[in-house]
């Protein structure tokens, strides 16, 4: 019997165990996190493996994420607590994530509450205006919300306030606002600076407190009289609108009732004036950045549907009269309602604020308005009539400490 020949098997070459990819060194995941557009996906890139965390909590990383991708609008904050952006906003996911970390229950109680004056870089700057034996104070503090750390001001003193020309003990009254100052430092920075404005009567003031000095006591750095401004002698009621509208290193206030606007050079500590367009004795407008360093403003009178978009031109830098305002566009206010009004401007928004009363109860509706595209989007609904000021950040995982 003829035998058969076996089939012939395919030769099958023996495979090297497969090596796992070499690791990515910490430069190149930097570069591909530094591409990520959301802080809540970066957030759960941290969480997810360690080796992750070690490069996207690094110090220089944050800061150069930070250049790029903005800080997000995630709600707004006033005495009552944190008020985090609605649902249908793009950061509503990273506002709820804030709003379980915001705490404000370790704020003393001033006599009259405290007020949001100002909010930067993650902290917030409250005031408290009070009187006692006929005299007028001012308490301020600067609290971060996420760490819950606190620091009270140094108060003004008489003899600060005396030297120049706005006397406590006097008939000669006055009030003031403050505001943060841009710093521009490093993230890790805790350092800051607040500016404070008061004005009386017959003269205008401003003082500086910073905490990159030893001193840690406020500054008069300016105080001029309002006829030295070209201005009336006297003047019962002073700056009106926004608080902390600093521009390109210059604080801006419109004057009340009146068409003038000041401004106040952080680098000469002098001021210049400006008229406004006719028409905008009454208005509320709110100074901004357009871009290249220009100046625009926005504008609106009570009970208007529309806002208006003015770009400043300027001919000469010292030549205050070779100038002018250019109505740009009119933003229609329609399907919102004509009942709001301008609550000042941050983060390249300005924000609108509506009064909605419902079932004998009132709110507060904030919408933010960007600059650039002009788009009107609804951010939240607070209760009461309490002034809020818009407050943005990163998820908590990614916020320094501030203070």
């Amino acid at each position: 019997m003829a035998s058969r020949a076996l089939p012939v098997l395919p030769c099958i070459e023996a495979k090297e165990p497969e090596r796992p990819p070499p690791a990515l060194v910490s430069d190149v995941l930097e570069e591909i996190f530094l591409r990520v557009a959301s802080p809540a996906d970066l957030a759960r890139a941290s969480a997810a493996c360690v080796s992750f965390h070690g490069v996207i909590s690094n110090p220089s990383f944050l800061r150069r994420y930070r250049s790029v991708h903005p800080p997000l609008l995630v709600g707004f904050i006033n005495r009552d607590g944190f008020h985090p952006v609605e649902a249908t906003h793009p950061s509503a996911a990273i506002a709820r994530g804030v709003a379980r970390t915001v705490d404000i229950s370790f704020l003393p109680h001033g006599p009259q509450g405290w007020c949001a004056n100002d909010v930067r870089d993650g902290r917030v700057l409250v005031a408290c205006w009070y009187r006692r034996r006929l005299r007028e104070y001012c308490d301020l503090a600067v609290y971060d919300p996420l760490f819950r750390q606190f620091l009270l001001l140094p108060p003004m003193t008489d003899d600060l306030l005396a030297s120049v020309g706005i006397d406590n003990e006097t008939k000669n009254n006055y009030t003031g606002e403050a505001s943060f100052i841009p710093c521009g430092g490093t993230e890790e920075d805790t350092s800051f600076s607040v500016i404070c404005w008061m004005f009386s009567k017959t003269r205008l003031a401003v003082f500086i407190f910073s905490t990159k000095t030893s001193s840690a006591h406020w500054d008069a750095v300016k105080s001029i009289s309002w006829a030295d401004l070209g201005l009336p002698q006297e003047i019962k009621q002073c700056l009106n609108g926004p608080a902390g509208q600093c521009v390109y290193g210059c604080f801006y206030w419109k004057l009340y009732c009146r068409r003038e606007l000041l401004k106040f050079d952080m680098d000469t500590f002098e001021f210049s004036k400006y008229e406004l367009p006719p028409g905008h004795n009454h208005r509320s407008i709110v100074i901004v950045e357009s871009g290249e360093g220009k100046v625009a403003m926005f504008s609106k009178l009570v009970g208007e549907g529309s806002v208006d978009y003015y770009t400043f031109m300027q001919n000469g830098a010292d030549d205050q009269k070779s100038y002018k305002w250019h109505l740009k566009s009119t933003i229609p206010l329609s399907v919102h309602g004509p009942n709001f009004s301008i609550r000042g401007q941050a983060g390249g928004y300005v924000f609108l604020e509506s009064i909605i009363e419902e079932q004998d109860k009132t709110y507060l509706e904030y919408f933010s308005l960007d600059i650039k595209s002009c788009n009107i989007e609804r951010a939240c609904r607070t209760s009461g009539r309490i002034i809020s000021c818009p407050y943005f950040g990163y998820p908590p995982s990614m916020s320094p400490r501030r203070i």
